[in-house]
C-alpha cells in the first residue's frame, strides 16, 4: 500500500494531522431515515426497531436505562453522543470498560486528542514515533502516559481506603470541574448530572497504569479498587428501578456485568424484574459460543432479559449509533423524564 513507501521518513507530526471530530446528533435529523429504514429489511430493519425500543424505554418513566460501552467508538469519534444522552437526560447510569473512560473520554479532557489515520500504514513506523493505533485512528503514547501519570496523581491526593470505580470517577469529576482543558466531557457530564460511571475492568486501562504508579510511591498508604461493592452498587440501583432497560454497544464485562444485577439481587431475596428493554449493537458472532456475551434470547434462559423488547443489530457501531441517537434526541420523549439522581443514593 501507498502508506508504507516512505517507511523510516515519516515524523509523529506527519502522522498526527487530522484530529478525529465527534459527531452531533442535535446538528442533524435522523428520524425520516429511521422511518424509512423501518420498512426495509437486514440491518437497516433492526436498527429501526432499536430506535423503535429506545424510545419506549424514554418514554417509560418508571424505566432506568443503563448504557453500557465496550471497544473504541469514543475514540472513533461517538464521545459527544455518550456525553448527550447524559446531558438530555437519556440514560441514567453507565457501566464501560476503563478504556472508553479513562483513555478515551478523560484522555481528551485534558486536552489531548485523537487523530484519523490508516490501518494499512507499517505499525513498526508508528511504534517509532510512539504512536499507538485503534485500527485507523491514531494516539499519542506520550500523551497517553500523561494521562496515566494524572490519574496517579488524582490518587496521591485521595484519602487511603478502598473505592469503587464510580466513587473514583466522581472524583475525577470533580478534578475536572478545575482542571479540564476540554469542557463538556462525558465525565464531567455525568459529574454534574448525578449519573453513576461504573468500570468493572477498572484497571484495564490508564487507570490501571496510574494506579500502579500511585501504590507504588504510597507502598503503605493508597487507595485500592473495591469491585465486589461495585457489584452491590449497581445492583441497588437495579434494585431501586421498578423498570429497566439497555442500550448496549458492544459487549463483554459491561454487557454482563448489568444483566448480572438480575440475578445479583434475586440472590440477595430481592424481586426483580429481568431488563424489560434491551438493545445491543455488535460485531460479535454466536457460533463461537459468546457473541461477547450471549444474545440477548439467550440472555434470558439465565432469567437477564425479557425477550418482549429486545434487539439485536449486527452492525458496527458507529454506522448505526448516531441515527439511533438523533431519531430519539428529536422525537423528544427525554423532555417528559425525571432525572433518577442515582449518584445521591450511595
Amino acid at each position: 500500500m501507498s502508506e508504507n513507501k516512505n517507511l523510516g521518513h515519516n515524523s509523529k507530526k506527519d502522522f498526527l494531522k487530522k484530529s478525529v471530530e465527534h459527531i452531533d446528533i442535535t446538528s442533524f435529523d435522523s428520524r425520516k431515515i429511521i422511518s424509512s429504514m423501518e420498512k426495509m429489511s437486514f440491518v437497516s430493519r433492526e436498527t429501526a426497531n432499536a430506535a423503535n425500543i429506545y424510545n419506549e424505554m424514554l418514554k417509560d418513566k418508571e424505566c432506568t436505562i443503563f448504557l453500557t460501552l465496550a471497544g473504541s467508538t469514543s475514540a472513533a469519534g461517538c464521545m459527544h453522543i455518550y456525553r448527550d444522552m447524559v446531558k438530555y437526560n437519556m440514560v441514567d447510569a453507565i457501566v464501560a470498560t476503563g478504556a472508553s473512560i479513562i483513555d478515551m473520554d478523560f484522555f481528551e479532557a485534558l486536552g489531548f486528542r485523537h487523530y484519523q489515520g490508516s490501518q494499512y500504514q507499517n505499525d513498526n513506523e508508528l511504534r517509532k514515533n510512539y504512536i499507538d493505533r485503534i485500527y485507523d485512528t491514531y494516539i499519542d503514547e506520550e500523551e497517553l502516559q500523561l494521562c496515566d501519570k494524572t490519574i496517579g496523581e488524582i490518587a496521591d491526593k485521595l484519602e487511603p481506603k478502598t473505592y469503587t470505580s464510580r466513587e473514583f470517577i466522581r472524583e475525577i469529576g470533580k478534578y475536572l470541574k478545575s482542571n479540564a482543558k476540554k469542557k463538556g466531557s462525558l465525565i464531567e457530564t455525568a459529574y454534574d448530572n448525578d449519573v453513576p460511571i461504573f468500570c468493572p475492568a477498572f484497571t484495564d486501562s490508564s487507570a490501571g497504569f496510574g494506579l500502579v504508579m500511585h501504590q507504588e510511591r504510597n507502598p503503605k498508604n493508597h487507595i485500592t479498587m473495591d469491585s465486589i461493592r461495585e457489584f452491590r452498587e449497581l445492583t441497588e440501583i437495579k434494585i431501586k428501578s421498578k423498570e429497566s432497560g439497555l442500550f448496549m454497544i458492544g459487549g463483554g464485562v459491561p454487557k454482563n456485568f448489568i444483566q448480572d444485577t438480575v440475578i445479583c439481587a434475586e440472590l440477595l431475596g430481592k424481586e426483580v424484574d429481568m431488563h424489560k428493554y434491551a438493545i445491543q449493537i455488535t460485531v460479535a458472532d454466536s457460533r463461537d459460543g459468546a457473541c461477547s456475551s450471549s444474545t440477548l434470547k439467550e440472555a434470558s434462559s439465565w432469567g437477564k432479559v425479557n425477550t418482549n423488547k429486545e434487539q439485536m443489530v449486527f452492525a458496527e457501531a458507529t454506522s448505526v449509533l448516531p441515527l439511533i441517537a438523533s431519531d430519539a434526541y428529536h422525537t423528544g420523549e427525554w423532555k417528559n423524564r425525571e432525572r433518577k439522581n442515582f449518584s445521591k443514593i450511595f
